[in-house]
């Protein structure tokens, strides 16, 4: 019992290291939370593709995508290429900055949210390095029932990590009633994009 508590503890330690940073998933999350729009489907797309990674990853996915150059290329620039779209637009936004104020959720938005938010999941590469190769390549210490707690711990911190992030986010929209801070805001989202992106162009070659 004490080893499965280790393994837990462990995997939500490191998956907590992994996913508690600076980049567009959670740049996504913290504004739709700031929105209040549809923060608790995108808190959960984000929790539950984070699992199915880890999953994937303590299966031993992560020995397949570190041998497919193919693969890595495809996805490095498919997501570099997301991420120079999407700073852009986080631009634009600061150029013209205004107050958002919390509204009922608009349907006729819900299906290009949810598809941002995958493709914030899926085109970034980095998601793959920490879940995937990282994060699975470390449960091979443990054995089989160690290592499906491993996974569970791990993905137990993604749940915690991005609700907490996208409900708590609300605490600060006093703030950002100021288009001020929402031009700010912008203005790191897009640097923050196109430095993610320039990393990953750069680290390919």
């Amino acid at each position: 019992m004490t080893g499965v508590l280790f393994a837990v503890l462990n995997g939500f330690l490191l998956g907590a290291g992994f996913i508690i940073a600076i980049g567009p998933q959670n740049a996504f999350v913290l504004r739709q939370g700031l929105k209040r729009e549809y923060v608790f489907t995108v808190s959960l797309i984000c929790a539950l593709s984070d699992a199915l990674l880890i999953a994937a990853g303590v299966a031993g996915l992560g020995t397949f995508i570190r041998t497919s150059e193919t693969l890595l290329t495809i996805v490095t620039f498919g997501g570099a290429l997301f991420l120079l779209f999407y700073g852009w637009i986080a631009f634009s936004r600061a150029a013209k900055p205004k107050a958002m104020e919390a509204s009922k959720e608009s349907a006729g938005r819900f299906a290009a949210i949810v598809g941002t938010c995958l493709a914030f999941t899926f085109l970034n590469p980095h998601v793959y390095l920490d879940t995937v190769v990282l994060l699975g390549s470390l449960s091979a210490q443990y054995e089989s029932n160690l290592r499906l707690a491993y996974g569970i711990g791990a993905a137990l911190a993604s749940f915690i990590w991005f609700f907490a992030l996208g409900y708590g986010a609300r605490l600060m929209t006093p703030w950002f009633a100021n288009p001020r801070a929402w031009q700010i805001l912008d203005i790191g989202i897009g640097i923050v994009m196109w430095l993610i992106a320039a990393r990953l162009i750069i680290g390919w070659l």
